[in-house]
């Protein structure tokens, strides 16, 4: 392959206002996360008197040091419950992501009890459904880490109540399929939470602090009038030796993470997974730090998807796939940490030739087996009379139906614009990609709210003239001006991720890093054997 010759002046005034713009998104990203992680750390004091580790350090005696950790959902709930950005707390209650324990890759998910004692919030239900669907997907270990007060029956909804059971049905599905999971009681877990260890294959708790109850005492007591202390309705010696639910017991959450730790380790998971037969590579030739003054946040403003291609690209090299042909939808064969994939982005709207092009790239990355990387900033297919008489129907049709049903990894980047269509030729939410990450720029949706005001305005001004009628340009502005503002409100990367539709915004400078992590995971999910049976593990 050929080293790509970058033309990116790194001194320019351009190359200073684009980094100058990124850095303060990463910025916004980074002070929101730790608002979720000031409001728990508040709590600290109550963790200590109690002998207890706070939510994140759980985490990090959990995983593995100096091994690498992909968050998931990171600003889940965010501006769902209020419009108030100042006021909105990300994270939905929860930390999750994909890193390792004991040398073994595990989908980790902690209840951030420091937040209004972990209870759920209006997206909990969904992360942790996601992050389940995550798990089954990679073939990855489930490792949750409870301690929730559960649902908060002050914001009860007959909607998120009825789906909630999904979560159990992954739980379910996991064991049934040969996918460890592990709950650790670090604290309560009632009602519809005490189903977490119940439907989980192993459940350390800590004794003291560890219940699980169907109901509690407050509601034991108002539903069948019995009086009962908490330890001998839901305590950790309880089911350790009364229940059955609980296999191992420790005296504090140290020890019961060590027990999670030594456990995982002794299943010898990674034996039904062939080590990695990695080619050699060389980092990029340009330093992925200058991605941060390369990209303009403003997405009508264009750069060369390439540049930036070289900047992830093992050796800064790659194959251009019919560079003369549809030439803004660039094609690309290259590698990361020495995984061989395909890429495609967009240096403009995608044109008949384009999505022909594309269509046939993807259909070959299936064949000889090449993860595929969407790099999605397109503001959709072409329109007008050439375009449709050229047939960007059919054509761009033919480009939705590859992406659909190619069998090989999928991973989408949001990097500047992804509207209409041209998101569903890019694998957006909709077209179920192995991982879909955001850059912190990006804007989704049906198309710009600009684009969607004059729409608007030239159907009012062709109505008024059919009516033969005068045009109110006063309401006309206050059309254009509202149309803009409701459309690009639900555009931007923090809204769209608040509301999961995608699984994080990341700092556009850890690209290389997040994909090879991605790759990975996919190739090792793929590669893994696992050994089903007809019903999961049950506790007799």
């Amino acid at each position: 392959m050929t080293a790509f010759a970058s033309r990116l002046a790194t001194a320019s005034d351009s190359y200073a206002a684009n980094r100058q713009d990124m850095l303060a998104l990463i910025d916004e990203v980074q002070r929101l996360k730790a608002r979720a992680e000031a409001l728990s750390e508040k709590r600290r004091p109550r963790f200590e008197e109690r002998g207890q580790l706070t939510p994140r350090e759980r985490l990090l005696r959990l995983l593995d040091p100096g091994m690498p950790f992909l968050e998931l959902y990171g600003l889940a709930d965010f501006c769902v419950d209020t419009d108030d950005r100042e006021k909105s707390i990300p994270g939905a209650s929860a930390l999750a992501g994909i890193g390792f324990v004991s040398g073994l890759r595990c989908l980790v998910y902690v209840d951030d009890s420091g937040i209004n004692a972990g209870a759920s919030t209006k997206m909990s239900g969904d992360k942790l459904r996601c992050c389940l669907d995550v798990a089954i997907r990679h073939k990855l270990p489930f490792v949750h880490l409870v301690e929730s007060a559960g649902a908060n029956l002050m914001q009860y909804e007959v909607a998120q109540w009825a789906v909630g059971g999904g979560i159990f049905y992954r739980l379910a599905r996991l064991s049934a399929l040969g996918i460890p999971t592990v709950a650790v009681l670090h604290g309560p877990a009632t009602a519809g939470g005490a189903y977490m260890p119940g439907m989980s294959d192993y459940v350390v708790s800590v004794r003291g602090r560890g219940r699980a109850s169907l109901g509690g005492a407050a509601l034991v007591r108002a539903a069948t009038g019995e009086v009962s202390d908490e330890e001998e309705l839901a305590g950790t010696d309880m089911h350790a030796t009364t229940s059955g639910l609980v296999e191992f017991s420790a005296e504090d959450d140290a020890e019961a993470l060590l027990i999670a730790r030594r456990l995982l380790a002794g299943l010898d998971w990674n034996k039904g997974c062939a080590p990695p037969q990695r080619r050699p590579f060389t980092e990029p030739l340009y330093d992925p730090d200058e991605i941060a003054g390369l990209v303009p946040i403003d997405y009508r403003r264009p750069y060369d998807v390439r540049e930036l291609s070289a900047r992830f690209l093992d050796g800064s090299a790659f194959e251009d796939f019919k560079p003369r042909y549809g030439v803004s939808t660039i094609c690309l064969q290259g590698s990361i940490y020495g995984h061989a994939c395909g890429i495609v982005g967009n240096n403009g709207p995608i044109d008949p030739a384009g999505a022909t092009k594309a269509a046939q790239f993807f259909q070959l990355c299936d064949q000889a087996e090449l993860p595929i990387i969407f790099l999605s900033n397109t503001t959709g297919y072409m329109v007008g009379r050439a375009y449709e008489q050229a047939g960007m129907i059919k054509h761009g049709s033919k480009m939705i139906q590859a992406v659909s049903n190619v069998r090989v990894p999928k991973i989408t980047l949001y990097i500047g614009a992804s509207f209409g269509a041209g998101n569903y030729g890019m694998a957006g939410y909709g077209y179920d990609p192995d991982f879909l990450f955001t850059w912190p720029n990006a804007l989704t949706g049906v198309m710009g709210g600009e684009q969607a005001a004059l729409t608007m305005d030239q159907v009012a001004r062709g109505g008024a003239a059919r009516r033969g009628q005068p045009v109110d340009e006063a309401a006309l502005a206050k059309q254009k001006e509202r149309l803009i503002r409701h459309f690009d409100s639900q555009s931007d990367a923090f809204y769209t991720s608040g509301r999961m539709l995608d699984q994080g915004i990341i700092d556009p400078r850890d690209t290389r890093r997040v994909l090879g992590f991605a790759l990975e995971t996919c190739r090792e999910g793929r590669s893994r054997r696992l050994h089903p049976n007809a019903f999961g593990v049950a506790r007799m």
